[in-house]
């Protein structure tokens, strides 16, 4: 069950989507102002969120760039503002998708699912899935598999491995994982990566002192080995 974030200040509008989202079976979280939209991505991870440009305390392109600075979560906006100039200035600034004021519930959800599926593939899973070995991370339902069996994950230790299955082959640092996990602020907090990755090993390895899926990089980071 995917989560999403509206940060938007007009109630009933939040009211009218929280209602019809959740109808459609995903978690609702929502902030009035940008700056708690901000801060309650860093706490929460949602899977997308939504956008209204017009907020009471910053524009809404500042709250697209704080947010790409640390994360490329889907964002569809969705604003008074229609004309072309203000599309291209929000995808510009990093936006997935871009609604005009007022529109259709139906509309805005396929949207949303375009999103997502956007997102997914970006992970190197066209179908919701990533396989490696006797690893298998459904991305759809938030479930992991060794050897067919589920390992249950917390929440940290998910979003860990979803990143490196998103960068998958390739080197993340250690900076690049605080940022991306743990939000702003977190960038010399190198033993929480350690910590995590160790509780990950012990999951997901066979041998976990001798790693087949989570490698080490000395001195620079870490990588989801795919071969």
């Amino acid at each position: 069950m995917s989560t999403i974030l509206i940060i938007e200040d007009e109630p009933e509008l939040v009211k009218v989507l929280r209602s019809y989202l959740e109808q459609a079976g995903f978690n609702v979280l929502a902030a009035g102002r940008g700056d708690t939209g901000l801060s309650t991505w860093e706490q929460k991870h949602p899977d997308l969120v939504i956008l209204d440009l017009g907020l009471p305390d910053m524009d809404g392109l500042g709250v697209i760039q704080g947010l790409r600075a640390w994360s490329q979560v889907p964002i569809v906006v969705i604003s008074a503002r229609g004309q072309e100039r203000d599309k291209i200035a929000a995808l510009d600034a990093g936006a997935d998708d871009y609604l005009t004021k007022p529109f259709g519930t139906a509309e805005l959800l396929a949207r949303i699912r375009v999103a997502l599926r956007h997102s997914l593939k970006s992970m190197g899973a066209d179908d919701g899935q990533f396989e490696v070995g006797e690893l298998r991370v459904d991305l759809v339902r938030r479930q992991v598999f060794v050897q067919g069996n589920e390992v249950h994950l917390s929440p940290i230790e998910y979003k860990l491995l979803t990143i490196l299955v998103q960068y998958a082959g390739k080197v993340v640092t250690g900076r690049q994982l605080l940022k991306l996990v743990w939000g702003p602020g977190y960038e010399n907090e190198s033993h929480y990566v350690r910590v995590y990755m160790g509780q990950l090993r012990h999951k997901l390895e066979a041998d976990p002192a001798r790693p087949r899926y989570l490698i080490t990089e000395p001195g620079v980071g870490y990588r989801l080995k795919v071969e």
